[in-house]
Order: structure tokens, then sequence, then C-alpha cells
């Protein structure tokens, strides 16, 4: 299978390495004067340099997505900007290709409102986590005019890269991953904001409690585990006026500029300037996490 990466950022070159791995050829396309470079370097970090062999890198999209079975897009989060990239790539691409954008929160109808039907009917959100080489889910999204044969071969297709696609069954911005992240976010803001807690301190209780406990089963399965015999019903019956009355009182930090300067201050006196090192380590750490729940659901 042929698949067209449109954008070499993380995001692509990361998709890139998945899709080189399972076997397919890769053309990756971006206007970028350092494409070359910069697909080589992502390729041998994120993966290996033996799957350079599968990826060919084309500055012009159009050329890029002819002859595509499937095209991938990650450009900027900008609408009108994601609109003018799949009017070129419709337009180039074979009449059957998949049309997936990575978009993290853009509702795949305005993405594809200036497509024809043909196009609009094989366009979805197919949305991963960063990085997408080491986080298996992707949320599926339809548009409006999306058919649900195109759904089921985007599924079909992510999983047979080793990828665990959910559908979302109704468009709302940001769909569901990142409404959750946002809420949590807006939430340890306010805690740091207020000064509760430091950004450090605030990120040891989410890995030492938190993390642990959704990585293996998810908010709703841990407070139906969390409830007993009765599980979550009589978790809810119990508990629930508690948790009703910490609703009302959670905090709506806005990011105002004194904001922004405080806590990104404070998360870089906690780890420092730098990525790259805790970026690897997050990599490795997050592998063995998976590695550990796939072993567990096997046994």
């Amino acid at each position: 299978m042929r698949i067209t990466e449109i954008g070499a950022g993380t995001i692509g070159v990361s998709w890139t390495v998945v899709l080189a791995a399972a076997g397919h050829d890769v053309v990756v396309t971006d206007p970028r004067p350092d494409l070359a470079e910069v697909v080589d370097a992502g390729v041998r970090r994120f993966g290996s340099a033996d799957l350079l062999e599968r990826v060919v890198c084309e500055p012009d999209p159009a050329r890029a997505v002819a002859g595509a079975d499937v095209v991938q897009e990650q450009g900027p989060e900008r609408l009108e900007v994601k609109q003018d990239i799949w009017a070129t790539a419709a337009a180039h691409a074979p009449a059957g290709a998949l049309l997936l954008s990575s978009t993290s929160g853009i509702l795949p109808t305005d993405v594809a409102a200036r497509l024809d039907d043909d196009a609009a009917a094989r366009l979805l959100v197919a949305h991963p986590f960063n990085p997408p080489h080491v986080l298996p889910l992707v949320e599926l999204v339809a548009g409006k005019r999306t058919t649900r044969d195109n759904v089921t071969r985007a599924a079909e297709f992510l999983r047979s890269v080793g990828k665990d696609p959910v559908e979302i069954h109704k468009e709302v911005y940001g769909f569901v991953g990142n409404r959750l992240q946002s809420a949590l976010f807006r939430e340890a803001v306010s805690l740091v904001r207020d000064g509760v807690v430091s950004p450090a301190e605030l990120d040891r209780v989410v890995t030492g409690a938190l993390g642990p406990r959704w990585a293996t089963g998810g908010p709703f399965l841990s407070l139906h585990l969390g409830g007993g015999d009765g599980g979550l019903r009589h978790l809810l019956e119990h508990l629930g006026p508690g948790m009703a009355r910490r609703w009302a009182d959670l905090g709506d930090p806005t990011l105002d500029p004194d904001t922004v300067e405080a806590i990104s201050t404070a998360t870089e006196d906690a780890y420092g300037p730098s990525r790259e090192a805790l970026t690897s380590a997050r990599d490795r750490a997050e592998t063995s996490v998976l590695a550990a729940r796939s072993q567990m659901e096997e046994s």
C-alpha cells in the first residue's frame, strides 16, 4: 500500500515510522526546504535507518498524492490551511483514496466543506496522540458527508498498522481525548495558580495515582471497581454528593499573560528548558506501560 503523509512535523514523521514499519511505502510532502534532512533524522530517531528504504520525500503535494491509497494530513491547526491542503490533495489523489486528517480538534465537516461529495465521503479525522509511534489510540471522527464504509475502511487500515481506533459518534470540538486533557489541565492550572501545589508536585499526584489507575481501567471502570460489590451505582449513591460539591468548587482560570508566565516559569524551574532527554524518557516509560498492559490483557 502507498501512503502519503502531508506534513513533516513531529506527528507526520512519527506516522511515517509507524507506516514504514508496517511494510508500506510512504511519500512525505512538506514545503519546508529541509524536508529530506528532517525526515531522515526523524525516522532514525523514532525508528531505524532501515525504514528509510520505504520512504520518499516529494515537496510537490500534487505529485506526492498521485497513486496514494491513503492520504494523511498533519498540517497547521488552521481551518483555512487545512481546506487548501485538502483541495489540492483531493484533486490529485486517486478517486478511491482514503483521506485522513490528524487534526486535534477541528471538525471534519468543516475541513471537507470545500470538497465535492465524492471526496467528502472519503474524508474523516484520524486523530492520533503524540507520539503516534508509541501510543496506539486514534480517534476516528466522521463528518456529515463521510460514508459508513469509509469509516470502516479507516478503522481496518489503522488496525492493520497496530493502532486502536475508537470511533467518536458525534462531532465536538477537541473530540474526546483533548477535552478530557483540557478539563484536567484547567484544574491543574487553577491549583498551581492558587498556590495549592507546584507543577512538579501535581505531576507526582497524577503519575503516582491517577496515571497508573487510568492506564489500566479508565475513569468509569476505576470508579466502578471502587464501588465494591455495588459498583459505580453504589459509589455514586454514597460519594456522589461530595463529588458534585467538588464540581461546583472547581477552578475556572484564564490563560492571561500573568498566569502563562507563572505556570511556565514554575514548570521550567522544575524540569529545565531542554525537552530532548525528557521526551526520550517519556517514550521509554510509555512503551513499558503499554507493554505491561498488553501482557496483563493476554494473561
